[in-house]
């Protein structure tokens, strides 16, 4: 029998990655690449598929390799490189995912209150009393672009920011399963309403941009600078324990084939996908444009949503951008709380504590991850700093070099060596963790 035959079970799991990848990172990813105008785009499709498929086959073998089939990410960790170096990846992990949570507190905030300016102001009567309270919520601003931007005045916008980061932690007391799973089922229609997005934007094309070719230097400082946001918009590093485990106690001894298989069609798809997605957005805006949104801090839907007289697009991209920032944030909170809890547990351990009091551990690390959320929300910084300062760089470091470092050093990793792509993987790891010292 053909184990490697393509079937339902592979079909399951390459929807379930393609759908673990596509969240938020789409939404402020054009934002980002879209600075340098067409061209640059056209060489990061060349440069990202590669990257994201070798970098999380590395991964997945990293997982199907370690004793056992239950052992996930952290536990590998430990048998490969000891008690004290898995606690320092469990740090990584959670530096990785929390500030993304971070992130998506800002994003959430901001396109609320875009929205409720832009789209829901005009909808009210011109001398409703609601109308002018809630228009006297509002200071005007001028960006560095020259935009006129309206945004809350501090005071209302900390009690924005209370409003909805307190109705995500209440939601967060519900079933983790229930919540998985509406977040599941939101994945596939925000795909198609956001592939139907990219359709509907061809008419908006600007063909000027191929005519556009940055210098050299300029050229590749603008691609450099984008793979931290690439390696986040494509990132389902946080699924990849899972799906190894599954496919290992399905496949067993051909688990690293089918599993080489299954990531190179979810990284096609979601190279077809997100690309399409970033080349009609950077076709319907200038770099100046771009520049404006990210000095707004908001998604790519809800600039367009500003801009364009669409009825569709000014009330459904904000939704839209709501439902996708809402669902990637759930799935990132999760991760982020169990690292904490685990990070937490592995100290107390270390200091001689073998069975420390797990419910104060969940309240106090929930506790502040509560209040850090609320003064960021509110502090407002930008989304897409958080993303290439932090969130991408550590995942790099996770998703590209360790995998390639414990193929190298690990005995029975040794067998997947390849000088060339490893030395890929690693250089590309790499370049993406120093971007954060283009800034200094």
């Amino acid at each position: 029998m053909n184990t490697l035959k393509w079937n339902s079970f592979d079909t399951r799991w390459m929807l379930s990655l393609f759908g673990t990848a596509v969240g938020a990172g789409i939404l402020y990813l054009p934002i980002r690449a879209g600075s340098g105008g067409f061209w640059p785009v056209v060489v990061m499709c060349f440069i990202i598929f590669p990257m994201v498929y070798l970098s999380h086959r590395a991964l997945s073998r990293f997982v199907c390799q370690a004793s056992g089939n239950d052992r996930d990410i952290t536990h590998a960790a430990e048998e490969y490189f000891g008690r004290k170096i898995s606690v320092f990846i469990s740090l990584l992990y959670f530096f990785a995912i929390f500030p993304i949570c971070l992130a998506y507190c800002v994003g959430i905030t901001n396109t609320f209150e875009s929205f409720a300016y832009n789209q829901f102001l005009p909808l009210l009567d011109d001398k409703s009393s609601f109308r002018v309270f809630l228009q006297s919520m509002y200071e005007i601003k001028s960006t560095e672009q020259g935009t006129n931007v309206a945004s809350l005045y501090p005071a209302y916008r900390a009690l924005l920011c209370f409003i909805l980061v307190s109705i995500f932690m209440l939601i967060m007391l519900f079933s983790e399963e229930l919540i998985t799973k509406v977040c599941e089922w939101l994945v596939y229609p925000l795909c198609g309403i956001l592939f139907i997005f990219s359709l509907y934007l061809i008419p908006q094309w600007k063909f000027e941009s191929f005519s556009t070719v940055p210098i050299t230097s300029e050229f590749i400082t603008i691609v450099w600078l984008t793979l931290p946001v690439l390696v986040f918009a494509f990132n389902h590093s946080p699924a990849i324990s899972t799906f190894s485990l599954s496919v290992k106690r399905e496949y067993k001894d051909d688990s690293v084939a089918k599993a080489n298989q299954i990531l190179f069609r979810t990284s096609a798809m979601l190279l077809l996908f997100v690309m399409f997605f970033v080349f009609s957005c950077v076709l319907s805006l200038t770099p100046a444009e771009f520049a404006d949104a990210r000095a707004q801090n908001i998604p790519v839907l809800s600039y367009f949503a500003n801009k364009l007289d669409n009825p569709f697009i000014s009330y459904g991209g904000p939704l839209i951008a709501f439902l996708a920032i809402s669902s990637s944030f759930f799935g990132h909170y999760f991760g982020a709380r169990e690292g904490a809890y685990g990070i937490v547990r592995k100290c107390c351990k270390l200091l001689g504590n073998e069975n420390p009091n797990l419910k104060l551990i969940g309240i106090v690390c929930t506790s502040i991850m509560y209040i850090i959320m609320l003064i960021t929300a509110y502090v407002n910084p930008s989304v897409l700093g958080f993303i290439e300062d932090l969130g991408g760089p550590i995942i790099a470091a996770i998703l590209f070099l360790m995998p390639i470092i414990a193929i190298w050093v690990v005995s029975k990793m040794k067998k997947f060596k390849n000088i060339a792509l490893d030395a890929f993987v690693f250089g590309t790891g790499i370049l993406t963790i120093v971007t954060i010292l283009y800034k200094f």
